[in-house]
């Protein structure tokens, strides 16, 4: 049997959270480690340094667990999650962190720009979200329009229930699927209550299925 790896250990380790966690690992300066997940991903790479007022670098001053939202300005999206820092006998080595996408609470619109002004969109009624021509284009019944933010953005606004990303394209309301059939190897095609056939990647095959259960 082959030795166990460090970084085989942490991946094992990371299958026991939840796909919307993202795992990592650092020393007492940079990030050694860092397992991303489909909802949440901060772009970090083993070898980043802190930056000042993560969770981390929080962490690692205080010597104590930290549990708090992080906002926008440290890594270009919001997130919440907790840090722990970690010994050897009795030296700070690191802190291990479990990430997670913040929710947005007391918003329930989405308010796209249209041909003739700016169109409120309740959740609800949006059907899915598409990037084409580096624009966001949001889709909801006979109304459509464009809004400033990324799909990543869109990710951490919308309810979690509802909105699952199927593509680096998309993002689906699952209440507007009709159909979901098999295309080529591990991705399927959507068909919306619109009309409209969206791809579910490879990437995010497994994650919506799982989502989806089935």
């Amino acid at each position: 049997m082959q030795k166990l790896t460090i970084t085989s250990l942490l991946n094992v380790i990371g299958e026991l959270f939840s796909d919307e966690v993202s795992i990592g690992v650092t020393n007492k300066s940079e990030y050694i480690y860092y397992r991303p997940s489909k909802r949440i991903d901060l772009k970090i790479r083993p070898g980043d340094a802190i930056k000042e007022g993560t969770l981390a670098s929080k962490a690692l001053l205080s010597e104590q667990k930290v549990s708090e939202f992080i906002n926008r300005n440290v890594y270009g999206v919001p997130y919440h999650g907790m840090a722990v820092p970690f010994y050897q006998e009795e030296d700070l080595e690191g802190a291990v962190l479990a990430i997670y996408p913040a929710m947005t609470e007391g918003k329930s619109v989405v308010t796209v720009k249209t041909a003739d002004g700016w169109r409120p969109i309740p959740f609800q009624e949006v059907m899915y979200l598409e990037v084409k021509e580096r624009k966001t284009h949001v889709i909801a019944g006979e109304v459509a329009g464009i809004h400033k933010h990324t799909l990543q953005e869109f990710e951490y606004i919308l309810p979690i229930e509802s909105f699952i990303r199927c593509h680096r394209s998309f993002i689906v309301n699952v209440n507007y699927i009709v159909d979901i059939f098999p295309d080529t190897h591990s991705t399927f095609l959507l068909s919306m209550k619109n009309g409209a056939t969206i791809p579910v990647s490879q990437s995010y095959s497994s994650y919506f299925r799982k989502l989806l259960g089935f």
